[in-house]
């Protein structure tokens, strides 16, 4: 469903309206496109502490290091160095400031370190015309070319206010940074429609030969999508027993990118939901995750320099009346990251990462109230809803061969949501 007031706020009368009574003034994103692939001008290179060099234009982007911040005399300097230029950027720019992990022998530098996060996530909440502004933890440079570029580029429209944390790799030695998954088997569970199907089309689009996994009942859907990005579809209930199984016996030259998106609503407030809604989303929302992950793990299936993505979602975050069986759901898929991305790098060469979509516009959510919908909208930093394709652009970036960096990440895809951290 078409978002009339973000077209209404880009009119002169629209822009007149709501400067006047205060409302939300979104922005229309540049997203990424053929035709635009990149933002559009330079990237401002700054240092905290040091001379900025004056930009001769209205800079795309903003990067600044402030990896060697140890103290609060430090922070000044962050404040310095972009206090002169934030106001420049141009409209759906990019801001990333480069920290470094808190240390925990040094509760100065620590400290100092934890306040680029609220400083980051505060300047996204303020700096409006659909500029987003992230916070990157480095431990080694190199390894963030990856989630540099994701950030620096159209692909990363809707994510804003993330903290991302990118460690040591020593990644591949050739990229092909146009179609980084060729040679790739990717399987994407719910993909016959929605956010699925998006996430297919994306990462077909960056080469991967994709399997369309999707219920027997959507095997029609599945089939005609697979047909037209030149993959296959595997019809097959997520929920079984043995789905993990099957899915290994349909790849016997195994598999490079899971992408677990399959999921239902069941909504009910908890005191009038019957146990078959709780279990029922519980079964597809995480329990077929953890059969599914675990048998294709110890089968082999996935192996050296696989990647997981999961989708979470804001609910499991910040929880969402009438969800509790949704909530606990998505949740648990936070906790499974975090517990799996450890052992899975070290013992099968795998990293884990879920997404979490914030307001994505869906049919799903075309369906919505009417005002429920529109403050889903508006409750974000960016003021308006994402597209299926901002989840997918974010789910490639994590699937992609140089993020090995970037495991047990969850990163939310909501426009930095005004709910949750």
């Amino acid at each position: 469903m078409a978002d009339r007031y973000l077209r209404f706020t880009g009119t002169a009368p629209g822009r007149f309206l709501t400067r006047s009574l205060g409302l939300p003034q979104p922005a229309e994103l540049h997203r990424w496109s053929p035709e635009h692939p990149a933002l559009k001008g330079e990237v401002l290179h700054l240092t905290a502490g040091k001379p900025a060099p004056d930009p001769a234009a209205p800079p795309a982007a903003v990067v600044l290091d402030a990896t060697h911040v140890r103290d609060v005399e430090g922070l000044a300097d962050v404040h310095a160095a972009l206090h002169p230029v934030v106001r420049s950027v141009a409209a759906s720019g990019r801001i990333v400031v480069l920290g470094a992990p808190p240390d925990p022998a040094d509760h100065h530098q620590a400290a100092a370190q934890q306040a680029l996060e609220g400083f980051t996530r505060s300047l996204g909440k303020e700096i409006g015309r659909g500029r987003t502004v992230n916070l990157v933890r480095l431990t080694d440079r190199a390894a963030a070319e990856s989630t540099l570029r994701f950030l620096l580029s159209p692909k990363s429209a809707y994510v804003s206010g993330q903290v991302i944390e990118v460690a040591e790799d020593a990644g591949p030695d050739d990229v092909d940074w146009e179609r980084p998954l060729a040679g790739r088997t990717a399987l994407v569970t719910g993909a016959a429609r929605g956010i699925g199907a998006a996430v297919a089309e994306t990462l077909a689009r960056d080469g991967a030969r994709v399997v369309v996994l999707d219920v027997p009942q959507a095997e029609a859907d599945a089939r005609r999508l697979a047909e037209r990005l030149g993959g296959e579809a595997l019809a097959l209930d997520i929920t079984a027993a043995d789905a993990g199984e099957q899915i290994a016996a349909a790849l016997p030259d195994g598999l490079d990118v899971l992408v677990h998106n399959a999921g239902i609503t069941r909504d009910r407030r908890l005191v009038n939901m019957p146990a078959e809604r709780w279990s029922s989303v519980l079964e597809v929302n995480l329990a077929s995750v953890l059969r599914t992950t675990d048998a294709l793990l110890s089968s082999g299936t996935l192996g050296p320099g696989g990647r997981i993505v999961a989708t979470a979602s804001i609910a499991g975050l910040a929880g969402n009346a009438g969800q509790t069986n949704y909530g606990a759901g998505k949740a648990g898929v936070v906790g499974l990251v975090r517990s799996l991305a450890p052992r899975a790098l070290a013992e099968h060469g795998v990293t884990v990462n879920a997404v979490a979509p914030g307001f994505i516009e869906t049919k799903m959510t075309a369906a919505v109230p009417l005002l429920i919908r529109e403050a889903g909208r508006r409750m974000n930093s960016l003021a308006q809803g994402g597209l299926p394709v901002d989840v997918a652009e974010t789910t490639a970036w994590l699937a992609h061969p140089a993020s090995g960096a970037v495991n047990g990440q969850v990163v939310r895809v909501c426009g930095q949501s005004l709910l949750g951290a």
